[in-house]
């Protein structure tokens, strides 16, 4: 499925579709460049998602909790991570295997370790100014 959102009034339509498309999946992959809008569409979908605190990127921490009207959702930032060990150390594991949505950004090098029957890859790409291009795999 392939989603155009002109700007950022868009993107709560988006994050509605999103949802829809992933049915019972529980771990959503965001890949994009810098830039793409991912953290920013995140927002949105945990919005939808009936969070209510502010949901900001966990580059630094590299997991943010919500609480939602799902129960618990993740949000990681794999980001500066450099080896699968590394994401071993954070407990990556648990929070894949939680039963609970996890959206994570810059997950290549997890993919070993992902639970494939419940994965939902999300690539954001920028097409001009505000303009973005969402392809849901």
């Amino acid at each position: 499925m392939e989603l155009i959102v002109e700007n950022l009034n868009g993107l709560p339509a988006a994050a509605q579709k999103i949802a829809a498309y992933a049915a019972d999946r529980k771990v959503w992959l965001f890949s994009g460049e810098i830039g793409a809008g991912k953290t920013t569409l995140i927002q949105r979908i945990c919005q939808y998602h009936g969070v209510t605190e502010k949901v900001t990127s966990p580059t630094y921490s590299l997991i943010n909790q919500y609480e939602s009207d799902r129960g618990i959702i993740y949000h990681l930032d794999l980001y500066r991570l450099n080896s699968i060990d590394e994401a071993m150390d954070i407990g990556i594991e648990d929070v894949l295997y939680s039963n609970s949505l996890c959206l994570i950004e810059w997950p290549d090098l997890i993919e070993p370790l992902l639970p494939l029957e419940e994965v939902l890859k999300i690539k954001v790409g920028i097409v001009e100014d505000s303009k973005r291009k969402i392809i849901l795999l």
